[in-house]
């Protein structure tokens, strides 16, 4: 009896000495992925249901454009407050309430009588969605090792392409199945709603805590995680790091501009692509219905390519700051390549192949998003990631603005896809400048 008790314990070891780790952090960004995704949807609903809203309400054209700009005064106005929280209070939490809070936000619009109804929640929309992208950039410095943090920032920013692509679909279907406008409205936010939780199941209480997650996982993330804590100890001056340190450093002013001119093209093309095909390409809804699905399906395809190509080129030991700015330079080039080619296109065909290809390689820049935790000390994370999305989000507001003044006084869209142009190799250049090497308040690193 005691030699079977032996050889059981033998064995029961041997088992928990190979056994596998889980994949639990790669589950955590997919539901991530699939929430921003219902978030780029929730931002479509209006603008694809306003006709019939307008119609019904009796809004004049002014305070339509009013609206539309709405949701980016409050979504602009709290990603800085949103990354603060999200460093001090557990990020996961911070994700599930602004799901729930967004999401109960927008059911309630279903039931606005008027425009300040309308208006109010709007910007109370923009305030909810906030925390999302800054509280998930604090994910990855939980959940991932430095070495997989280009497919985790890509898996989050992956939703905005995809969102866009399959927005306009769903939300089609909606009013179709709900009766109208008002239907579309709760039925997107009933579904925020139920998403909320879903992620929540999956994201709640970090590798230490999360039930889902094995010894072995627990391990490997853990030791990485605390080979990475070991080397910023080794490189800090010692000295506390404050908002001056970041303000003062290249790296931050380098990583807001680059996610600027990022969010000039792709707010541009997504907010003026549509208007640019039927004009030029005399399209009409539904022809432009399937090329925004092919052009910014192409954008999640490139997003999640992006984020592959550098996490195994780093793991066959690729020097950081040689993989980053490679990467993020190939995206700018190639993006303003393509703009540029878009500009001379004499089919359709060639049109949307140009524009599919933009967003292939623009979408590699949501490597951006895991640069908050390269350059960062860990407990500024959600800080920094929001500042940066407010760079992002200024060009959000001022781009569509700058577009139209130029279309309405050229009649043409030559200038403003040459703007285009300025903004890829804006893009390129700056990310050239960004040390990935080195952590802000730190001295500088080896190449590793």
């Amino acid at each position: 009896m005691a030699t079977t008790t032996g050889k059981l314990s033998i064995q029961n070891a041997h088992v928990n000495m190979v056994e596998k780790p889980t994949n639990i952090r790669w589950r955590v960004f997919i539901m991530l992925l699939a929430l921003v995704t219902i978030n780029y949807v929730d931002r479509a609903v209006l603008s694809i249901a306003m006709p019939s809203i307008q119609k019904d309400l009796g809004l004049n054209p002014a305070i339509v454009g009013v609206i539309l700009s709405s949701f980016f005064w409050g979504y602009a106005a709290m990603q800085i407050p949103s990354g603060w929280i999200a460093d001090r209070y557990r990020a996961d939490k911070v994700v599930f309430g602004a799901a729930f809070g967004w999401g109960l936000v927008q059911t309630m619009t279903g039931f606005i009588t008027g425009a300040k109804s309308l208006l109010f929640l709007r910007v109370l929309l923009g305030m909810t969605e906030a925390p999302v992208y800054p509280a998930s950039s604090k994910l990855q410095s939980i959940w991932l090792t430095s070495k997989e943090r280009g497919r985790g920032a890509t898996l989050i920013d992956g939703g905005a392409p995809l969102g866009t692509a399959v927005g306009g679909p769903i939300i089609i279907a909606f009013m179709a199945w709900f009766g109208g406008w008002r239907g579309a409205l709760i039925g997107a936010g009933v579904l925020t709603i139920i998403m909320s939780f879903l992620v929540w199941r999956v994201i709640k209480g970090g590798p230490n805590n999360n039930p889902k997650v094995n010894e072995a996982e627990r391990e490997y993330i853990s030791k990485a995680l605390g080979e990475e804590n070991e080397e910023n100890k080794r490189r800090s001056t010692g000295l506390k790091i404050g908002v001056k340190d970041y303000l003062t450093a290249r790296n931050f002013w380098c990583m807001c501009l680059g996610w600027f001119s990022f969010n000039v093209v792709f707010f541009g093309l997504m907010t003026w692509g549509p208007s640019y095909l039927a004009a030029t390409q005399h399209l009409d809804i539904n022809s432009i219905g399937g090329s925004i699905l092919i052009i910014f399906g192409a954008g999640f395809i490139g997003e999640l390519t992006g984020g592959f190509i550098s996490d195994k080129w780093r793991a066959k030991g690729g020097n950081t700051n040689t993989v980053m700015r490679t990467m993020l330079s190939v995206a700018g080039i190639m993006t303003s390549l393509s703009i540029f080619l878009l500009s001379k296109s004499t089919s359709v065909t060639m049109a949307i192949t140009t524009l599919a290809f933009a967003l292939f390689f623009l979408r590699w820049a949501g490597l951006y998003w895991s640069i908050p935790a390269t350059i960062s000390q860990r407990e500024h994370i959600g800080t920094v990631g929001g500042c940066m999305n407010l760079s992002g989000n200024i060009a959000g507001v001022i781009t569509p603005i700058i577009i139209g003044i130029i279309v309405s006084s050229t009649g043409s869209y030559f200038i403003a896809l040459m703007l285009f142009v300025c903004a890829g190799l804006l893009l390129a250049l700056v990310s050239c400048l960004i040390n990935f090497n080195k952590k802000i308040g730190n001295l500088s690193e080896s190449a590793n």
